[in-house]
């Protein structure tokens, strides 16, 4: 009986509109449906970097054949999507693949973000946006 193997592809992720000012960290997040996008502990991979530049490109390997990026700049360190007075409504920056936004229902669903890999423009770009 013949084994399928699945290559191992890079995935690049520009990030874009980083604001250098804020404290903290930026967190790169690769999901499949599971988890996405509230549970970070579910990613399947994840990644830190520091906010020292506007713009960041970082690589992941995966053989996912789909997923979906979260995004996070994490002033506070806390590693979670940080909520402002209100409980529901994010005070740190985000983005996601695919352009997804959060809206009045919630955090943008998996659909919403996915990518499928052998579909990807290299490199994919996700901007932030804060509140």
């Amino acid at each position: 009986m013949a084994t399928k193997s699945v290559a191992a592809s890079n995935v690049q992720i520009k990030i874009t509109d980083i604001d250098t000012n804020r404290p903290g960290q930026i967190m790169v997040m690769l999901f499949e449906k599971e988890g996405f996008p509230v549970k970070h502990d579910k990613a399947v991979q994840t990644q830190f970097h520091s906010p020292t530049e506007a713009s960041l490109l970082v690589e992941f390997t995966t053989t996912k054949p789909e997923f979906a990026i979260k995004v996070l700049h994490d002033e506070d360190n806390s590693q979670k999507t940080s909520k402002n007075w209100t409980g529901i409504i994010p005070s740190e920056g985000l983005g996601f693949s695919n352009g997804a936004k959060i809206s009045w229902r919630g955090p943008p669903k998996f659909n919403d973000a996915k990518l499928t890999l052998a579909d990807i423009q290299r490199p994919i770009s996700i901007s932030i946006s804060y509140p």
